[in-house]
Parts: C-alpha cells; structure tokens; sequence
C-alpha cells in the first residue's frame, strides 16, 4: 500500500468591490466604517477593506474578500448590508457600483 500525497485543497473565493460617489462623504465615511468594522466578523469573511480615491474627492471602494460565493450571498442578504444601504440615503450621488469577483490569485499571503 502507498500512501498518495495531496496537494493544497482548492480554495474558492469570492471578492466584491463596491463604489460610491458621495454627495456627503464624511456622512458616507461614518457608514462605510461601521459597515468594514462589522462585516469584518461575518462568517465567512476574509478581510474587507476601505479605500478613498485619490483623483476623485469623495469616491469610496470598498473591496470585500470571502470564503465561497455562498458567504458573500448570505453577507449581502443580512442585517449588516441592509443597515449600511439604508444608511446611505441622501449620501450619495448615484447608486453604488457593486461587482462579484473570480479571484484566481488573490490568496491571503498568510
């Protein structure tokens, strides 16, 4: 009997960005904030960070990484998500820009 050898098991991950342009952005700067704080301790969540533009005052990104596709559909279904878009009426411009990510090579480095 030989024993076989297994490679890393395939990891799936899921990355969404979301942008918002600000009518308010240090109103939108309050809600995004709490928004990472709390979405950081969802299941499932693997890091989310909170960018501001450098050539576009009062854009913000927010860059979420997750364990599967089905974390991130459940995040988006919850009390966090729901609150942080209630927050945001009369914060912004226009609707947010949200996108769902394959993420071939964006493993943590840990």
């Amino acid at each position: 009997m030989t024993d076989q050898v297994q490679g890393p098991a395939e990891v799936e991950l899921a990355i969404v960005s979301l942008r918002f342009d600000a009518a308010d952005p240090a109103g939108l700067l309050a809600v995004l904030s709490k928004y990472v704080v709390l979405t950081r301790m969802e299941p499932g969540c693997r890091n989310v960070d909170l960018c501001s533009s450098v050539t576009q005052p009062g854009r913000f990104l927010v860059i979420e990484k997750w364990d599967s596709f089905e974390a991130q559909r459940t995040h988006f279904d919850s009390a966090v998500m729901v609150e942080m878009a209630r927050s945001c009426a009369g914060l912004l411009t226009s609707p947010p820009d949200i996108d769902l990510w394959d993420g071939p090579s964006a493993h943590d480095l840990r």
